[in-house]
């Protein structure tokens, strides 16, 4: 008989034929192109005419010829051997000059130097006539760094008692003119070195010179700032890209080391004369920098670093500045400091509007400007934290006193920053300027909302910095807080009640040194907040009522009253957000007005804790206020806090009268569960018993099951036994599952607490083998009945599964 297969077994059969098959074809194409390849080898005759073709084997496919490739290619290898062999005769030269030239004499000396330098010098024009530019290019830097070496050698045999300073001044000024002329030759036009190497050159000559002419630290501050203002010219006008290149460096690197010292004469300076003079130095630097700015934004083609025209032109108003500034704090009290440097930095604005300035050295300028005024603004820092943070510490010790002054009252545990007598007036500037001079249609609303917060920040420092009566630094900082209060509800802009909210929280602060302060500014916060909540309630409305507790605190304070009955005055705050809220409905101030009330209850709690029974008073009123707010209808959820509240008070109640019995703390679950569980049967009845009455009866059973067993009485036994058998009883009456297990659990497991003690004579009683033979006898009895045990257990499950 013919054994078919199925058709999932066919199909799998025919696809691995299938897959062989193509695997044998594709092996067949390669093996048929592997000859062809072959074929085309044996009709192609070999190079060589007396031989005949040869052939040979082609390379299997898919593999390709290793080709040798070079390391390195001919111009690397020139270069290389090029630099190399210039080096050696450079090594040599400086050998012979240090080591063989003690043994010529004047002439021969003379004839080396000279023999040697003009063949090194000349040897790159004839090379460049055949060709041969990089031989030329290295035989050019070897005849550069002969010269250098005649210098050195001339100086130790002719000019030996030449000073060092004024001989290396002159010579670097001669190879620096040297180099150029060389670099200009006809035909030597084309090497890269000569002039770059003149332009380094030229660098030691004017430095060296000061040296020699003992020019002391302002003649050689002022060499290295000229050398750099030449560096600076040389880029912008020179075409040659490698001379504007060792021209841009020279500027930079000789410009920053001169203006690195300038700037140490001006913060060194002994005296106004001292002053202008590096003043002068520092001017120079920045006039180079303006040159370069402006020169580089009109030419960027052909500027150094044209990209940099804005740094330059930031240089330059940065230096201007320092200037200006140095001679004024030499002139001034350090107070002043900080203000004149604030002035000269606004005074930059009014320069850019006074010229007509490219478009780069303008915002260089500006950003100048901006720099200096920053840079004002973080010095006044300090004194604002340590006027809105040093409050604080009144709070460790409120109602100790009233300070003498208002810088005192801030400065208890911190210390006050010095020269900060001109504080405010870097602050009102600093708002004047952003008032005034920001125009930008991007930047104006951003200075319109900075420039009352410098206000505010200027006024909230008044009383300290100038010393003032407490009485008076508290009007101040209110006025100030209400002002800046009344600023941001007017314009609408939620931002700046930041200013206002800070300002508070530190006058209030602030008003604990003494009771009466403390009252009458708690209050003054309240109706204030509450007054401006008409239009910024969602921030306005939270802040009135946090100062409302504050207060509902102080005054129990004040009353001489303990926390726990201070906490009752505390809870009107809730109430009242609750009320509050019920009031604003779907208002935006709805939720943070909600989220305080909650704290102020937390905080209502915390001060009840030590007095078990008002601490119970609290939460059943806490309780009550969250069943208020659960009337609503977007708030029922709070109805589950309300009953935690209720119950966490009858706890508390119970614990104050030291009852110790478990039934008493837990029944009070258990009868609102059960009835709410009741209710949702009649409302939803397929919900199952477990969901009903699940927790109610095992908040109380499991408790008092677990006191039971240890309970050496028979009352609380036989009471548990009776409370399950009547839930077992109801359960299989109504057909209810969780009272029916409960109740039969808790009575089985009670009832073996009680039989216990005779279980265990019985056992003392029998003889040894008496256990082990009945339970032989019982696991016999249940092999032998095991069919119809499991039928009794299919018939015991589904009986419950029937019941609810």
């Amino acid at each position: 008989m013919t054994n078919t297969p199925p058709p999932a077994e066919e199909l799998r059969l025919i696809d691995a034929e299938l897959w062989q098959l193509d695997a044998r074809r594709t092996q067949l194409l390669t093996r048929r192109a592997w000859l062809v390849a072959a074929l085309q080898q044996l009709q192609t005759p070999q190079a060589h005419p007396s031989r005949g073709p040869r052939w040979q084997a082609p390379r299997p496919p898919g593999s390709t010829p290793a080709v040798p490739r070079p390391d390195a290619s001919a111009p690397s290898v020139q270069n290389v051997l090029l630099v190399l062999g210039g080096v050696l005769l450079t090594v040599a030269a400086m050998v012979f000059t240090l080591v063989s030239w003690g043994h010529l004499g004047i002439t021969g000396r003379a004839l080396v130097l000279g023999a040697v330098t003009v063949a090194a010098l000349g040897s790159p024009l004839l090379l460049l006539k055949r060709g041969l530019r990089s031989t030329a290019e290295s035989v050019a830097g070897l005849g550069l760094a002969l010269t250098v070496l005649d210098a050195v050698a001339l100086h130790g045999a002719v000019f030996s008692e030449t000073a060092g300073a004024p001989y290396t001044a002159l010579a670097s000024a001669l190879l620096a003119g040297l180099w150029t002329v060389y670099g200009v030759l006809p035909g030597a036009e084309t090497l890269r070195l000569p002039r770059p190497a003149a332009v380094v050159a030229a660098q030691l000559p004017l430095f060296f010179w000061a040296i020699a002419a003992d020019a002391g630290s302002y003649g050689l501050t002022a060499t290295l700032l000229v050398t750099a203002a030449a560096d600076t010219v040389l880029a912008l006008r020179v075409t040659r890209a490698s001379v504007r290149v060792v021209a841009t460096v020279g500027a930079y690197g000789v410009g920053a080391a001169g203006t690195l010292a300038a700037g140490w004469l001006t913060w060194t300076a002994s005296g106004p004369s001292a002053a202008a003079r590096a003043a002068a130095l520092l001017l120079l630097a920045s006039a180079t920098a303006l040159g370069a700015a402006w020169q580089g934004s009109r030419t960027p083609t052909r500027a150094p670093g044209a990209e940099h025209s804005l740094g330059l032109a930031l240089t330059a108003g940065l230096l201007t500045v320092a200037a200006f500034g140095g001679v004024a704090r030499s002139a001034l009290p350090e107070v002043w400091t900080v203000p004149v440097h604030l002035a000269l930095g606004i005074a930059l604005l009014a320069a850019l509007r006074a010229g007509r300035l490219p478009e780069t050295v303008r915002r260089g300028l500006l950003w100048a400007s901006g720099s200096v005024q920053a840079l004002a603004l973080l010095w006044t820092l300090p004194v604002v934290g340590v006027v809105v943070l040093g409050p604080l510490s009144w709070a460790s010790q409120a109602w100790t006193g009233t300070p003498p002054d208002a810088r005192a009252a801030v400065t208890a545990h911190l210390t006050w920053p010095p020269y900060a007598g001109t504080v405010p007036l870097v602050l009102v500037a600093l708002a004047g300027v952003l008032f005034l001079a920001v125009r930008d249609t991007t930047w104006r609303p951003r200075a319109l909302t900075a420039a009352p917060i410098l206000v505010w920040a200027a006024l909230l420092t008044v009383p300290a910095v100038l010393e003032l009566p407490y009485a008076a630094g508290l009007l101040i900082q209110g006025a100030t807080t209400a002002g800046a209060l009344a600023v941001a509800v007017w314009r609408s802009r939620p931002v700046e009640l930041v200013p206002a909210l800070v300002a508070s929280a530190s006058l209030a602060l602030l008003s604990l040194a003494t009771q009466s302060a403390t009252l009458i500014t708690l209050g003054a916060l309240v109706v204030l907040f509450a007054a401006a909540s008409w239009r910024a309630a969602a921030v306005t409305a939270p802040a009135a009522l946090a100062y409302a507790a504050a207060l509902a605190g102080a005054t129990g304070a004040a009353a001489d009253w303990s926390a726990p009955h201070t906490a009752l005055l505390v809870l009107t705050v809730p109430a009242a957000a609750a009320l509050l809220a019920w009031r604003l409905d779907d208002s935006p101030a709805t939720v943070p007005i909600e989220l305080t009330g909650a704290a102020a209850a937390l905080v209502a709690i915390g001060m009840a804790v030590t007095d078990l029974p008002m601490l119970a008073l609290v939460l059943a009123l806490c309780g009550v206020i969250s069943a208020g707010t659960a009337i609503r209808e977007d708030r029922r959820p709070l109805g589950y806090a309300a009953a935690a509240l209720f119950l966490l008070a009858t706890w508390v109640r119970l614990a104050a009268w030291e009852v110790g019995t478990p039934e008493a703390y837990t029944l009070p679950v258990t009868i609102p569960a059960l009835l709410l569980g009741h209710l949702r049967r009649r409302r939803v009845p397929e919900t199952s018993s477990w969901t009903a009455y699940g927790p109610g009866l095992a908040a109380t059973l499991l408790p008092s099951l677990v006191t039971a067993w240890g309970d050496p009485d028979w009352t609380r036994p036989l009471l548990l036994g009776l409370a399950a058998l009547s839930l077992t009883l109801m359960g299989g009456g109504y057909g209810l599952q969780a009272p029916l297990v409960l109740g039969g659990s808790v009575l089985t497991l009670d009832a073996l607490h009680e039989l216990a003690p005779y279980i265990v004579q019985v056992a003392d009683a029998l003889p040894r083998w008496v256990p082990p033979a009945l339970a032989g006898l019982l696991l016999l009895a249940l092999g032998a009945t095991y069919e119809r045990r499991i039928r009794d257990v299919r018939k015991m499950r589904d009986f419950l599964g029937s019941l609810h």
